[in-house]
């Protein structure tokens, strides 16, 4: 397991004003790190995720037996920061039916005409079970917040200078409202930095079995990045809660980022009380007449 003290270097505390540019993207996180050595520390990342990818099976278990809480898994991030191998990779281990992953795109006609958090409701996990938010209803608070146009038709009058404060109020709220009913959540932002997202764009180009990766709007998008950097910040500023925090994930390493992630997913599942149904007196009497019956067979 990674020590608190580490986890907490991710962590975005609700009372002070986190800085992306305060949050180095690579591997060397602090002077801990950088003596210990880049092939010592990934190594080390091997062994957190592999432990923790048979934890997680563990605990999985123990959610869906216990029956009173969900885990609910945000991930954002800007293109190419790894999301996609991050929930491969930590997710690995686990049951599938006891684990969803829902990837929204851009929304349909139907969806546009319900609130911004509708479609997500939708997909929320029930409890003893896992879902994970590959992008989020957070995208309403950044791609829309970058790009207006495409903001969904509301009455004259809603889109005014406390427009976006409401959004977080109303996420906030939201997030508040799942805790309260025993779902658990997790926020993390992929902090890739802009000059490893534009090798792994050519490593999409180069390599014709990832081809199909690129697309020609996620250069387009890169063009914002300074734009998506500033929203992203303030995103995460207003809605980092008690019950809902944000982390802040290097992902320049792939391997630092999974190792983080699954570590941090593992140790917040053991911190809950978590507990195997107890059999009544009368429950196990009928077990016990249930095996005698089978061993007279």
């Amino acid at each position: 397991m990674i020590k608190k003290k580490y986890i907490d270097l991710f962590r975005v505390d609700p009372e002070k004003k986190a800085r992306l540019k305060d949050h180095d993207t690579g591997w060397a996180q602090n002077e801990d790190f950088k003596e210990m050595g880049k092939d010592k520390l990934k190594e080390r990342a091997a062994e957190v995720l592999e432990q923790n990818r048979v934890d997680l099976d563990e605990v999985q278990q123990l959610l869906y037996a216990d029956d009173r809480y969900s885990l609910l898994i945000v991930f954002q991030a800007m293109d190419a920061a790894g999301k996609d191998g991050t929930i491969k990779h930590v997710m690995s281990g686990v049951n599938p039916q006891g684990c969803q992953v829902f990837s929204f795109k851009k929304p349909t006609s139907e969806e546009l005409d319900h609130n911004f958090l509708w479609r997500y409701m939708k997909s929320l996990p029930e409890r003893g079970r896992i879902g994970i938010f590959n992008r989020s209803y957070y995208e309403d608070v950044l791609v829309t917040k970058v790009h207006p146009e495409i903001l969904q038709q509301l009455p004259k009058g809603k889109i005014n200078k406390k427009f976006w404060e409401n959004r977080y109020e109303d996420i906030n709220a939201f997030e508040r409202h799942l805790e309260r009913n025993g779902t658990v959540i997790l926020k993390f932002f992929l902090n890739v930095s802009k000059d490893r997202q534009k090798e792994r764009f050519m490593e999409r180009l180069e390599r014709p079995e990832k081809n199909w990766k690129f697309s020609p709007s996620d250069l387009g998008e890169r063009g914002y990045w300074d734009e998506y950097m500033d929203v992203y910040e303030d995103a995460i500023n207003a809605t980092s809660t008690k019950w809902a925090p944000w982390y802040i994930i290097p992902a320049d390493n792939k391997w630092a980022t999974r190792a983080i992630v699954a570590d941090i997913i593992t140790s917040t599942l053991r911190e809950l009380d978590l507990k195997f149904p107890e059999v009544s007196e009368a429950e196990l009497k009928r077990l016990a007449e249930a095996r005698i019956q089978l061993e007279s067979e």
